[in-house]
């Protein structure tokens, strides 16, 4: 990948389309999908969206008696699958369970995530955040990397934000063990997130598997639950009574479009490693640009994204994935 494919393809949808305008006519009959904490906000609107076009969809989550309880009323075929992406351990067993299961993954959605949250330092000693947002799904996705090969054409739909541009991977000292700042260490995590799909769309072209890293929007959803009310109103995120008055804030519908546009699009076919915005490949980040938006560029570097590779392995103990 280079930075030259981040440029638009024309896509018919925009920041306003919804889940249901995306997968609108769409048969999923036949694949499945694996959605990391599917059961709340976005991920919950990708179920229910994957669902009613047919597809069987497996939703790994810390919560799995919320999860079930979130999901009654969806229908289709459904399962929770109990995984704590902080927690290898259990990332590996839901694994296991899911390979018994399948012998293919069309789709793998890196939906699940935290934002801002406390200090926490968890397994042997990594940031939380990095944890959950970036370890948890590279070591799920290398283990059911298998199945995803089984299965020309797979997708693997990695969510990240425009948090990434808050900062570069911090490679001296990713663990924040000098000094902790919530939106640094957000920032980091997203955008290794990016860095992630570039690496593995690198590694998965051989076998079919392209992957995508986006920004789904601003939206308010329980992702925010580790900041107060007055940290969103002082941003000008929601006013004193939770409402949500942000400027171009999306819906949970709106918000789930890009990645479903990511996982379904023929405009894709054939390319990846790439950073999608409003259902959207979008360009490189420019400072002199009044609308803003844009991927940075160093979370699209390809010697980065095989540097993160190569310490997540380590760090992980994931099986690498052949070239």
């Amino acid at each position: 990948m280079t930075h030259t494919e981040q440029k638009p393809l024309g896509s018919p949808f925009s920041a306003a389309s919804t889940a249901q305008d995306v997968t609108a006519g769409l048969d999923l009959s036949g694949r499945t999908a694996v959605v990391t904490g599917g059961y709340s906000g976005l991920g919950l609107e990708t179920t229910r969206a994957l669902v009613a076009a047919g597809a069987r969809v497996i939703v790994p989550a810390r919560r799995p008696d919320a999860a079930r309880a979130a999901l009654d009323g969806v229908g289709g075929d459904v399962e929770v699958v109990a995984l704590d992406l902080c927690d290898l351990g259990t990332v590996r067993a839901a694994a296991a369970h899911i390979r018994e299961r399948l012998t293919t993954i069309d789709l793998l959605f890196a939906t699940a995530g935290v934002m801002a949250t406390p200090e926490r330092h968890v397994g042997p000693g990594w940031e939380s955040q990095f944890a959950a947002n970036h370890f948890g799904h590279f070591a799920l996705t290398c283990e059911l990397y298998p199945l995803l090969a089984a299965r020309d054409g797979a997708r693997v739909v990695v969510y990240s934000s425009a948090g990434h541009d808050i900062t570069d991977i911090r490679w001296h000292d990713p663990h924040f063990r000098t000094g902790y700042d919530k939106w640094q260490a957000y920032g980091q995590a997203k955008t290794a997130n990016v860095l992630f799909a570039v690496h593995l769309d690198a590694l998965g072209r051989g076998d079919g598997v392209r992957a995508f890293a986006l920004h789904p929007g601003a939206i308010i959803t329980g992702l925010q639950r580790d900041m107060t009310l007055q940290e969103q109103v002082e941003r000008g995120w929601v006013d004193e009574d939770g409402r949500v008055i942000g400027e171009g804030f999306k819906n949970p519908s709106q918000g789930a479009a890009t990645g479903l546009w990511a996982a379904t699009s023929p405009l894709l076919a054939g390319r990846g490693g790439l950073y999608l915005e409003d259902c959207e490949v979008t360009g490189l980040f420019d400072p002199a640009s009044p609308e803003g938006g844009g991927v940075r560029a160093y979370a699209v570097d390809p010697d980065a994204a095989a540097r993160l590779w190569d310490l997540s392995v380590a760090a992980t103990g994931a099986a690498p994935i052949a070239r």
